[in-house]
């Protein structure tokens, strides 16, 4: 699905050795500026490493931070999710309409496909966006802080649409987040970057008050409340 061996893009990160095993969630963390959406756009092929390798399937949906399209965007809904499918308009042949209706059926966005993008409010437009990634049946879905502005409820709804993904059709995830909490009881293993050093395990490996400190070469604890982790 997705694998990095000793990569490098200097000056962010260097080392980076993993891989993302299909059906695996996998949660990428740090501060602002250490490179996590750096690491998805190298996925994408937007990006060249410094150093290192790495390899990704050719079947990658992306799910972008938000940001509103243009009002007087004058493009339907459903033609936007159609223009992301592998049959788009750059092979000169029209979607099918089986892989757009679905797409848009699977993130309850079936309603408001017909209206122009420009239209539709903050929260439509980032369920047209989670539609156009599993437009084109992706083995790989790269999340970009898809949980920003969303409200709790909205929150809960896409990552349960990811959770239920990987596990029905074994799509890898690698979710670029601040905060852990939202997506605590899906991910299989963290990888946390820091301007120092990165460290990759399970939830329990790598948020710890020991882990986390030996990461920022500072004392930071991390406690336990109520189910959910707090980084102080």
């Amino acid at each position: 699905m997705l694998e990095f061996r000793d990569a490098a893009v200097e000056p962010l990160w260097r080392g980076l050795s993993f891989t993302v095993q299909p059906g695996e969630f996998l949660a990428v963390l740090g501060t602002n500026g250490v490179g996590k959406s750096t690491l998805l756009n190298v996925a994408l092929g937007n990006r060249k490493l410094t150093g290192g390798s790495y390899r990704a399937t050719n079947r990658v949906g992306f799910m972008p931070q938000q940001r509103m399209f243009d009002p007087d965007a004058p493009i339907r809904a459903r033609d936007l999710v159609g223009l992301s499918t592998a049959h788009g308009i750059l092979r000169h042949r029209r979607p099918r309409r089986t892989d757009v209706d679905r797409a848009l059926a699977a993130v309850g966005a079936s309603g408001f496909a017909k209206r122009r993008v420009g239209e539709l409010s903050g929260g439509q437009q980032q369920l047209i966006r989670q539609a156009q990634a599993l437009a084109g049946d992706p083995k790989l879905l790269l999340c970009d802080e898809p949980l920003l502005s969303m409200d709790l409820r909205a929150q809960r709804r896409t990552v349960e649409l990811l959770d239920a993904r990987r596990r029905e059709h074994g799509t890898a995830v690698v979710f670029v987040t601040h905060g852990i909490n939202p997506i605590l009881d899906v991910t299989d293993r963290v990888l946390y970057l820091t301007p120092h050093g990165h460290c990759i395990g399970t939830v329990d490996e790598v948020m710890t008050t020991r882990t986390l400190s030996e990461l920022y070469r500072t004392e930071v604890k991390v406690i336990n409340v109520d189910g959910k982790l707090v980084v102080v």
